[in-house]
């Protein structure tokens, strides 16, 4: 085994490969010009933290499905900070050795996938829980080119026995992947496996920048929102060798906020809706007078509570607005749904500050009727607290919809439309260029 392996890694790595000898201490690092691909086909990338019982099993077997797939390849593993002998086991067993000083999940990936050479990127645990002997399954729809992403399923595939705590099993992994599902549009049966291949070209589509481990989420969105062709193949999922170094709870949440964040329209915009329409619809029942529903009146002190709902409503609505807004500044946009869309299209700040105008002066008409017939009833006792408060919402809606204009305006600067020319990158001027005068010198 020991030779086949030998002549395995020789046929895979040259024989001199500065790659192989980087390290951050030498003013080589992030920046530098990329090495020449040469015969790389396929780069399999392993992030690392003290996996030294099992990270040189897992080169060796990646440089097994390696050989298999008939690929020229590499096999590259990201030290996050161990403090054992992992290094120098990878090392031995052929791997290319990069150290990522920032801890991090996501950090180890976007390290190893920026120095990784291949036409395909494969990616997977060290720990032996996934066998990178069977990459060649996983790389088929690749180079078939029926796919642009493969995403290796362990529940359609296998999960050996003690691979998975049943609480990972029966309701972890089962709800984030629902959640995900949910949110997104999309139909994975196992969105956060660790294995997964993809082309060089889907990935930098992808463009991926999570730095712990909602990075298994955000490839899988990050996939969907540049209309990737995915695939899935199933694999068996093992025992890992070691202890794991996943934290349920804290990782779990991660993974929960980072697609909250992604989904403004769950998050925000629906939630804000529902608030908005039963505030303002419970305002208009009640305005007549009380309502006897049975069980209970709802008088004016319901009349308080649809006002602050609707108010309520309306500022959730319009964060979500912001948060749309800013996912298309940063490229996280998801496909334009119904409100975001007719906000690109059709938002301007004169239109939200004429709309902000309009729902106020209503609101204030509403008083101004109000206070007319007080001063036809001789200033005496007054008994419109409803249209008050309906007059008093309508005013603070439409204020905070002009005030949201300018900033949405803002958040909008430079695109198609806004009036605001984004700006320019001005190049680096060294201080050779500049004249004397400008350099100090007298």
């Amino acid at each position: 085994m020991t030779e086949n392996v030998a002549a395995l890694t020789a046929r895979s790595i040259p024989e001199s490969d500065p790659y192989d000898r980087y390290d951050p201490s030498d003013g080589a690092g992030p920046g530098r010009s990329p090495l020449p691909s040469g015969a790389v086909e396929i780069s399999v990338v392993m992030p690392c933290l003290n996996e030294e019982a099992s990270v040189g099993t897992c080169v060796i077997k990646a440089f097994v499905g390696i050989a298999a797939a008939g690929l020229g390849g590499e096999v590259i593993v990201v030290d996050n900070g161990s403090t054992d002998g992992s290094v120098s086991v990878a090392r031995s067993a052929g791997a290319r050795v990069l150290v990522e000083p920032r801890r991090g999940y996501g950090n180890a990936y976007l390290a190893g996938f920026a120095y990784a050479r291949g036409r395909y990127l494969v990616m997977g645990d060290s720990d032996d829980s996934y066998d990178f002997s069977e990459l060649t399954e996983l790389v088929a729809p690749l180079r078939a080119g029926r796919a642009d992403y493969v995403l290796g399923s362990r529940f359609s595939g296998r999960i050996m026995p003690g691979a998975m705590p049943r609480s990972h099993r029966y309701l972890g992994n089962p709800v984030l992947n629902g959640m995900l599902n949910r949110l997104f549009g999309l139909t994975s049966s196992d969105a956060h496996s660790g294995m997964r291949a993809f082309t060089r070209a889907a990935y930098e589509r992808m463009g991926p920048r999570c730095e712990g481990m909602e990075l298994a989420s955000e490839l899988v969105i990050a996939a969907a929102r540049v209309d990737l062709r995915v695939e899935e193949v199933p694999i068996t999922y093992h025992p890992r060798v070691g202890a794991s170094k996943l934290r349920s709870l804290r990782d779990g949440w991660r993974h929960v906020r980072f697609m909250l964040l992604l989904a403004p329209r769950h998050l925000f915009v629906i939630p804000g809706l529902v608030l908005l329409t039963l505030g303002v619809t419970g305002q208009f029942v009640l305005l007549p007078g009380s309502l006897d529903v049975g069980f209970h009146r709802l008088d004016v002190h319901f009349c308080v509570l649809f006002a602050m709902v609707a108010i309520l409503g309306w500022q959730v609505v319009l964060l979500g607005v912001f948060a749309d807004s800013y996912h298309r500044t940063v490229g996280w946009a998801q496909r334009p749904r119904r409100l975001s869309a007719w906000v690109q299209l059709r938002f301007t700040l004169e239109r939200g500050l004429v709309a902000g105008l309009g729902l106020f002066l209503i609101g204030l008409g509403i008083d101004a009727i109000i206070l007319a017939r007080w001063i036809a009833a001789g200033l005496g006792p007054l008994n419109e607290l409803r249209p008050a408060l309906l007059a008093m919402t309508l005013m603070v809606l439409g204020a905070q919809s002009a005030f949201a204009s300018f900033f949405l305006h803002l958040l909008t600067a430079g695109s198609p439309g806004s009036g605001v020319r984004a700006p320019a990158s001005i190049p680096a001027i060294r201080d050779a260029e500049l004249p004397p005068s400008r350099m100090g010198a007298k």
